[in-house]
């Protein structure tokens, strides 16, 4: 790997790592499309860009959410664009300080709906070890400028990875806050349970996030398919056999 960029030498470390093995036959990795958009990033960073997470954590998402073990998905946007903040999931701050707004509202739902205090780790990683699958459609940005790698194709992994899980016989619930996430919404089909709701930016133009109990509505589907519940406050170690 030592010829690579390092997003080209972190894609191959992901799709030879075990963890990915449930990931790599999605047309995304097998048709390359991953390498194409990898090498974009690696002339941009050569170029001295500023990219967001760095590419060693980009795939943290599928990483830790191996295929067969995703019982929820939660589906972002990109990563924050604020450096030491993105670290490869979904809505999850990597360093302890200030939440992001967005987690802050989400953390406050979390609150309301569970009947307990608001959450204070801005950490996701636990949620994302028992099967909660934090994926971006977008799996970069560049520093400063949200929005800003929309256009280099990563949306074709989100939609394969929701298509593949839809198509999938377990029952997954699909968390889809904001317009954009709900257009996934017509891949989904009615075993899956689907929850939408407006996105939690307080900056969202429809006030329907607040009240929508996402939480509680996932974990209850998932006891009523004999699944276990997500712990969403992070009291307990998410241990592999309680994925079952």
């Amino acid at each position: 790997m030592s010829d690579m960029g390092p997003c080209r030498s972190a894609l191959a470390s992901f799709l030879n790592d075990d963890a990915g093995a449930g990931w790599r036959s999605l047309p995304f990795f097998a048709a390359r499309e991953a390498d194409r958009i990898c090498h974009d990033l690696d002339v941009g960073l050569a170029g001295g860009q500023n990219v967001l997470p760095p590419p060693h954590q980009m795939f943290t998402a599928l990483k830790l959410s191996a295929f067969h073990r995703v019982r929820v998905v939660i589906l972002g946007q990109d990563p924050y664009p604020t450096p030491g903040h993105a670290h490869g999931l979904a809505f999850s701050r990597a360093s302890e300080g200030h939440l992001p707004a967005s987690l802050k509202r989400i953390f406050r739902e979390l609150g309301a709906d569970l009947g307990t205090a608001p959450r204070q780790r801005g950490d996701l990683s636990d949620w994302a070890r028992q099967g909660v699958l934090l994926l971006n459609t977008s799996l970069s940005v560049e520093a400063g400028k949200a929005g800003s790698h929309l256009a280099l194709g990563w949306q074709a992994l989100a939609r394969q990875a929701i298509t593949a899980l839809a198509a999938s016989e377990r029952p997954v619930v699909f968390i889809l806050w904001g317009d954009k996430a709900r257009a996934y919404a017509p891949l989904i089909g009615p075993q899956h349970l689907l929850i939408e709701s407006a996105h939690p930016s307080p900056l969202a133009a429809r006030g329907d996030f607040l009240g929508s109990r996402p939480f509680s509505r996932a974990n209850a589907f998932l006891v009523s398919k004999g699944l276990a519940p997500i712990d969403w406050l992070g009291n307990t170690p998410a241990q592999a056999g309680s994925m079952s």
